[in-house]
Formats: C-alpha cells, sequence, structure tokens
C-alpha cells in the first residue's frame, strides 16, 4: 500500500465511519417502516376503531331506550311520562350515532387524502361504504321504531305486529353491519400491529445482519491496513534482532512508500555501514589486534594524547633465526614464520594480550588496562609465556610437514623477555601512520631480558616489577643482579620456572640451591658459592645459569672484583 502512515490510519477511521453511517442509515430506513406501521395505528385504525365502537354503543342504548319504550307501552297502565323521556333518549343516542359516523366518514377522507403514513387503502375504501350502510341501517331502524310508536298508539293490533317484526329485522341489520365493520377494523389493527411486529423483528434481525457485515468489513480492512503497518513493524525488529546478534547480511526488503520503508531504508544504510566498519575491522585486525581497532572505532581509546599505565611488556625471539634461514627457500622461510606468529599470537590473544608488532622474527606484546584488569597483567603475560614454551614442542613436530621434509630441520628454541612497571601508551606515529604502542624502560628493560637469555642460557627471564606482581602461582629463581645497556640502575633478574603446583620438589632443590649460592656469590664467599652452584647442578643436570656462575666465580679468583663490588654484572653487549 503506497500510502503515508497517517492516510493509513485515517482510511481506517475513514472507513469505520462510513460503515457507521450506512448501519445508521439502515436502521433509520427499517424504523421508518415501523413507524409508519405504529403511527398508521395509532393516528387512524385505533381512532376508528373506537369511534364505530362508539356508534356501536350508542345503538345498543337506543334499542335499550327501544326495549324500555316497547315496555311500558306493554304495561296495564302506560306511563306517559316514562315512555317520552325514553323516546327522547332514543333519539338522542341515535343523533349521536350519525355524528360519530360522519366524522368517522371525515377522518377516513383525511386519512385517504394525506400522503406521509402509508395506509391500507383498500380496507379503508371498504369502511367507506360500511360505515354508510351502518348509518342507513340506523336510520331505518330509527324509522321503523317511529312508526311502531305510532301503530302501538293508534291501536291496531295487526299493524303493531308488523312493524314489531319489522323494527326487529332492522335491528338485526344494524348489528350486522356494526358487526361488519368491526370485525374490518379489528382484521385492520390485528394485521397492522402484526406487521408492525414482523417489521420490528425484521428491522431487528437486518440491523444485527449489517452490523455484523459491517463488523467484520471493517476488521478485514483494519487487519489489512494494520498489517501493512505491522509487516515492516516486524522486518525492522527481525533484523535488528538479526544486528543484534552479529548477523549483518540481514536486509530488509522495502514494499511500501510510506515513513517505515524510509526507516527501512535507512536501516539497510546503517546495516551496510556496520559491515563496512566490520569489514575494516576485520582488515585491520590482521595487522592490528581487533581489540584495539574496535577501542580505536568506539572512540574508547585517545586519538591524541598518550597515557601513563602500569603495564606488562613481552619480547620474544627465535635463536639463530638469522642463520636458520639461510637454509630455507624464501616460501619455507614465510610459511615458517606465518605459523611460528600464529601460534604465539593465539596464545597472546588467548591470554589477553595485544600483540604490538612483529620485528623479524621477533613478538612484542604487552597487557594492560584497558584490555585487563590492572592487577591481572603480570600473571596473563607469565602464564602466556610459558604457554608458549609449551606449544614449541608441537610446532617443532610439525616441522617435517611444514617443510615437506624429515632431515635436516632447524634447531628451534625461542628466548623471551618479560617487564612490568610505567610504561606511556597511546597512538604514536606521523599523520599518516600510527600504532597504538607502548614506549618507555619497561619496554627496553623487556627487550634486554629477552637478549639476556642468550649470556645466562636460560628461556624466559622476567624482571623484579614482574615475579612481585605475578603472585605466588608461578616459581621464580632469581638469576642475576644485572645492569643493561641503556639503564644505569642494576635490574634483579628473574627466570620464570612453572606454575607453582606443576613444579617437582627436585626443581626447587635446584631453585633453593641456586639462590643460596648467588647470595655466597654476592658476599664473595667463593667457596661456599661454587658448592651451592654445584648442587644445583646435582638436582638439574646441565642447569646453564649454574654454569655461569661457576666460570664467573673462576675468572674472579684469577682476578678478584674491585673493592666496593655490589654483585651487579655488567651486560656488554645487547
Amino acid at each position: 500500500m503506497r500510502l503515508p502512515i497517517s492516510l493509513k490510519i485515517f482510511s481506517i477511521t475513514l472507513a469505520l465511519l462510513v460503515l457507521m453511517v450506512v448501519v445508521t442509515w439502515l436502521s433509520v430506513l427499517n424504523f421508518r417502516q415501523l413507524n409508519n406501521q405504529v403511527r398508521a395505528l395509532s393516528d387512524w385504525y385505533l381512532p376508528l376503531q373506537q369511534q364505530v365502537a362508539s356508534v356501536e354503543i350508542l345503538i345498543r342504548q337506543q334499542m335499550v331506550h327501544m326495549e324500555r319504550v316497547m315496555a311500558g307501552m306493554d304495561a296495564a297502565r302506560p306511563d306517559p311520562e316514562f315512555i317520552a323521556n325514553e323516546s327522547t333518549g332514543f333519539d338522542m343516542r341515535g343523533i349521536n350515532a350519525d355524528q360519530i359516523v360522519d366524522s368517522s366518514l371525515r377522518m377516513l377522507g383525511e386519512a385517504e387524502a394525506q400522503q406521509v403514513i402509508q395506509l391500507d387503502r383498500v380496507t379503508l375504501a371498504v369502511l367507506g361504504k360500511q360505515l354508510p350502510a351502518i348509518q342507513t341501517a340506523r336510520q331505518q331502524f330509527h324509522r321503523s321504531f317511529r312508526l311502531f310508536q305510532i301503530e302501538a298508539e293508534e291501536g291496531n293490533p295487526r299493524s303493531e305486529k308488523l312493524v314489531r317484526e319489522a323494527l326487529l329485522r332492522e335491528k338485526d341489520r344494524v348489528d350486522v353491519e356494526i358487526g361488519k365493520t368491526i370485525d374490518l377494523l379489528n382484521k385492520l389493527t390485528q394485521d397492522t400491529a402484526a406487521a408492525a411486529k414482523a417489521e420490528e423483528a425484521r428491522a431487528t434481525t437486518l440491523n444485527w445482519i449489517v452490523t455484523a457485515i459491517a463488523t467484520a468489513l471493517g476488521l478485514i480492512f483494519a487487519a489489512f491496513v494494520t498489517r501493512s503497518l505491522v509487516d515492516p513493524v516486524k522486518r525492522l525488529l527481525g533484523g535488528t534482532r538479526a544486528v543484534e546478534a552479529g548477523d549483518l547480511e540481514v536486509e530488509i526488503q522495502v514494499r511500501t512508500h510510506d515513513e517505515l520503508a524510509t526507516l527501512a531504508t535507512s536501516f539497510n544504510h546503517m546495516v551496510v555501514g556496520l559491515r563496512e566498519k566490520e569489514r575494516i575491522r576485520e582488515t585491520f585486525g590482521q595487522y592490528v589486534d581487533p581489540r584495539i581497532v574496535r577501542n580505536l572505532l568506539e572512540n574508547r581509546i585517545p586519538a591524541e594524547r598518550g597515557e601513563r599505565q602500569v603495564m606488562t611488556v613481552f619480547f620474544s625471539d627465535l635463536e639463530s633465526f638469522t642463520r636458520m634461514c639461510e637454509g630455507l627457500t624464501p616460501d619455507a622461510a614465510v610459511r615458517f614464520l606465518n605459523r611460528y606468529f600464529a601460534m604465539m599470537a593465539d596464545v597472546i590473544r588467548a591470554r589477553q594480550g595485544i600483540v604490538d608488532k612483529y620485528i623479524g622474527d621477533s613478538v612484542m606484546a604487552f597487557w594492560g588496562p584497558p584490555f585487563t584488569d590492572p592487577a591481572d597483567h603480570a600473571r596473563l603475560g607469565c602464564l602466556a609465556a610459558l604457554e608458549q614454551m609449551r606449544k614449541m614442542e608441537a610446532f617443532r613436530a610439525a616441522l617435517p610437514d611444514l617443510f615437506g621434509m624429515k632431515q635436516g630441520l632447524p634447531e628451534v628454541n625461542v628466548r623471551m623477555g618479560v617487564a612490568s612497571g610505567e610504561v606511556t601508551v597511546g597512538n604514536i606515529g606521523s599523520e599518516t601512520s600510527r600504532g597504538y604502542t607502548v614506549i618507555g624502560d619497561t619496554v627496553n628493560l623487556a627487550s634486554r631480558l629477552e637478549q639476556a637469555n642468550k649470556f645466562y642460557g636460560t628461556r624466559i627471564l622476567v624482571s623484579e616489577g614482574t615475579r612481585s606482581l605475578a603472585g605466588d602461582s608461578f616459581v621464580f629463581r632469581e638469576i642475576d643482579s644485572l645492569r643493561v645497556v641503556g639503564k644505569l640502575e642494576p635490574v634483579k633478574v628473574f627466570e620464570l620456572i612453572g606454575l607453582a603446583d606443576e613444579v617437582s620438589d627436585t626443581t626447587r632443590k635446584a631453585v633453593q640451591a641456586y639462590e643460596s649460592g648467588l647470595a655466597r656469590y654476592r658476599a664473595q664467599d667463593w667457596e661456599a658459592a661454587e658448592a651451592a652452584f654445584h648442587d644445583c647442578l646435582v638436582n638439574a643436570p646441565g642447569d646453564k645459569p649454574s654454569q655461569v656462575m661457576l666460570e664467573r666465580i673462576a675468572a674472579f679468583r684469577q682476578a678478584p672484583p674491585e673493592a666496593g663490588w655490589d654483585g651487579v654484572w655488567v651486560a656488554g653487549s645487547k
């Protein structure tokens, strides 16, 4: 229906009003017929019936007067005054009867002349003949009575008898004519009353039928128009729920030209925009963490300023990757790196971390607000490092399938550095190229810790800040106090051994022996330190940090440290 909503609603109202007018009009027609029957009864038929009844009464009274006169004349001693009074009454009743008949005839004339009310003109025409017949019969009866009086006064018995018989015949004739008229009027009123009752029943039935039809038509029309309004709303609601559920391929079919069609078109444009936005998010999610893209699009991350946050930064690097690449084709090297980075990134993102960038074979990532809980970033970073180290076993096992060979496979090992502390975080770069990243001493420290694994022979080194924030769910070993390149202040370096509930007692003894040896080493008690490190090697054969410390002790025995030595080792290279 190509109409605006306002016109659709107006059309429903107008249609219902039209149906109401039709019902009212039919009701008026039906009740007009009923009113015609009722008025015919009240205005004409019943008054005529009453007048004929009055004529009948007057004639009956005449007959009573006649009987009295005849009885008075038959008495032994007639009373002239009584007979005169009864005779006068007889005359007066006759005059009144004729006057009423004349009035009835005038009423019949008026009824035939009027056009407002539909009357039974055939019956009225019969009445127009019947009323004069009553009057004629009554007048003949009246004359016969007078003749009887004359004959009775003259005293002629034979004539009196003949007149009396004629009088009685005239009386019966009057009765017959009055009976005919009364029967005619009774039938007329009864038929009219029955017709009025039937008309009332018909009008009621017709009104109900018309009302039912009007209601049905109104409901059908209203349902049709309402459906044209509700269906687009349902489609909009379904589309909204689909978008809410993440389905951005939904499209609402526009079938009308009203305001809802405009709304549906706007909704489709909005979905197209969201689809483009999601496509952008997915595309950039391959280069930048999707959470950064989402927060940037939703303006949760400031675009023009940085923030100071306490976060955990992670660096990892493949051992001897440059030499490894010399034996690989470019395609094999790319496949290798893509598989390796995918594995590392999956673990980091699973632990709520943000992959910041890939630098050659290195991975940089960080944990912290607004992506992780401020109290949980160090723990998540350590969990990710341990899980990546475990994943390396499966990664090495998949290398034959990756390279398509079983012999001459490169040895793949990874080093990791984790540091926690204050960093500057924000969108850093030029007007044309920016990246959401972290900078500061903590970042540099994490990078140096990753590199420090080289000369300690370790795999995961963490800063003292990470050790403190990670909590007691991990086992750490203090490796050394180190002054890294770019920092004047020494930092304590810890090795992440594993989860506290997974580390064996033998490993714990090795950790305790090493840390005891480190304390003696800093006190320049070379013999005790050497013994402790040897004890560590007993519990952890081949422990590289213990071997490094034993080599240092041997060197210090040949060339003792300067006075005031604080036990800090200075890293000579990155």
